[in-house]
């Protein structure tokens, strides 16, 4: 029996991240980070290819355990972040010199792993809730790490929402507890014990809602969304990167756990709960995309962006079908590649030139060609443009919904995704073209290159090949991904 393994990589680099707060020099802390994310990532990626890993820590009663399960959606989660969190790191390295306090970020960094892939190895809602709200404390230093005044508001805030949001999810797994016969494992296709349903439609229903509200918090989805423009202007750029890209996926996680395996979609499709859900994911893809369209600061632009772009996912998650599926965890993987793209960007910018703003961006792609070029790609995939990955997700969602059960409604929702890609290039554009275009008038006598080291230029590079290579050969990922839908349907 070789599941306790499934604890090595929650628990080594929670433990080991400790000891990146006693390092004494610069270049000892880089190589412990380096050799802890790059030895978590190759056991998380070494473990997807065994199958049926499962481990009970602890049992709290006949009915209620801590246990660790792996099953297809556990190893697509962990494996997309554990390597992203390794490039994300070595761009962090640099980066942070100029934030300051080095061992305490990236000793929470390395730390905030090990809660995420505990959330993806979660084999039941008990230990999903633990480590989600695990996962919440120990990222709210990154959160604050200026420690400025608005740094210490928006952590509080970050906080006040996680929180509130798992409490949510926390009421719906004592009332689930009852009509699901206190089998609260994760089961592909639910595990309701209809004969306790019953009569008792409604509330199962509404307690669902609830439930999906209070992850979808995290999510970024209405209307606990406004953690996300807060957060992200006063974290570092790393941080911003992983909080948007990857951590957001948590709540992802927990709805598609919540609407996938513990309910079912085949109690939801078609009930009044399926529609509130569309028509907020929907209204969030709006909104977020409108408050972005509108914002001058580049990293709550971004922001708004990621409240917008994730509920693509949440609009395909709550279609209940497979190609519904199929966009919404293409769109996983795009999003989380392209916006931690754009945040590094625009950490990169910042650290080299200060600039926070969107209209000082003018000329910035002459001064740094290659970050902007990244972000370029990035852009094109997060708006859909072919031949960048976004355009295949975002494809299966419209199709998606405008299969004929949804009605007006999945028209409505296929118009918004429309609306929203015109938006995003309204909002990401401009800033390209002012970037590598500022016009005749514009002093270039002035410009100076300001392109960061390899440190920084390396990942972005990595992740910018990944979003235009998986965009020009997709069938590989897509028949991956097929898989995981197949499983559940």
């Amino acid at each position: 029996m070789i599941g306790w393994i499934l604890l090595i990589p929650i628990i080594f680099p929670v433990i080991a991240g400790l000891f990146v707060f006693r390092t004494k020099t610069r270049k000892s802390m880089r190589s412990l980070v380096s050799a802890i994310v790059i030895i978590n990532a190759a056991l998380v990626i070494g473990l997807a290819f065994i199958p049926d890993l499962s481990f009970d820590v602890w049992s709290i009663s006949d009915t209620m355990l801590i246990t660790f399960k792996q099953d297809v959606m556990s190893k697509f989660f962990a494996v997309l972040v554990s390597a992203i969190w390794v490039l994300v790191a070595f761009f962090a390295y640099e980066y942070i010199t100029h934030e300051g306090k080095e061992s305490l970020f990236l000793g929470f960094y390395t730390m905030t792993i090990g809660t995420i892939i505990g959330i993806c190895y979660s084999g039941n809602l008990i230990t999903f809730y633990m480590f989600f709200e695990f996962m919440s404390l120990i990222t709210v230093p990154l959160v604050i790490h200026s420690r400025t005044k608005d740094g210490f508001k928006a952590g509080m805030k970050y906080l006040g929402y996680s929180v509130f949001g798992a409490g949510l999810g926390l009421m719906g797994l004592f009332f689930m507890n009852y009509y699901m016969g206190g089998q609260l494992a994760f089961t592909p296709g639910g595990n309701l014990d209809m004969s306790l349903v019953a009569g008792h439609e409604n509330m199962v229903l509404a307690m669902t809602l609830v439930m999906v509200i209070g992850f979808g918090c995290k999510a970024g989805m209405l209307p606990l969304q406004a953690w996300l423009p807060t957060a992200h202007p006063v974290a570092p750029a790393p941080a911003s990167a992983v909080l948007s890209g990857l951590i957001t996926k948590a709540g992802v996680l927990g709805i598609i756990r919540v609407c996938y395996f513990m309910v079912g979609t085949d109690f939801l499709r078609g009930t009044w709960v399926q529609m509130v859900l569309m028509i907020l994911a929907i209204c969030t893809v709006f909104v977020g995309s409108m408050l972005a369209f509108k914002e001058k600061l580049f990293k709550k632009r971004l922001a708004f962006s990621t409240v917008s772009q994730v509920s693509y996912v949440l609009f395909g998650l709550f279609l209940f079908t497979p190609e519904g599926l199929l966009g919404a965890l293409l769109q996983v993987i795009f999003h989380a590649v392209a916006k931690n793209i754009m945040f590094l960007c625009a950490g990169a910018i910042i650290y080299k030139t200060h600039k926070t703003y969107v209209y000082e961006l003018r000329g910035i792609g002459k001064q740094m060609p290659v970050v902007m070029w990244c972000f370029t790609l990035a852009s094109l995939s997060l708006i859909g443009i072919p031949p960048t990955g976004g355009f295949f997700s975002k494809w299966f969602l419209a199709t998606g919904a405008l299969a004929p059960e949804f009605g007006p409604l999945g028209i409505v929702g296929a118009a918004v995704l429309l609306v929203s890609a015109l938006l995003t290039a309204g909002y990401v554009l401009p800033i390209i073209q002012e970037g590598f275009f500022p016009g005749k008038d514009f002093d270039y006598g002035s410009l100076e290159k300001k392109e960061p080291n390899r440190l920084m230029t390396v990942p972005l590079i990595i992740l910018s090949v990944a979003v235009l290579g998986l965009g020009i050969i997709p069938a590989p990922l897509t028949a991956a991904i097929s898989h995981i839908s197949n499983f559940l349907f």
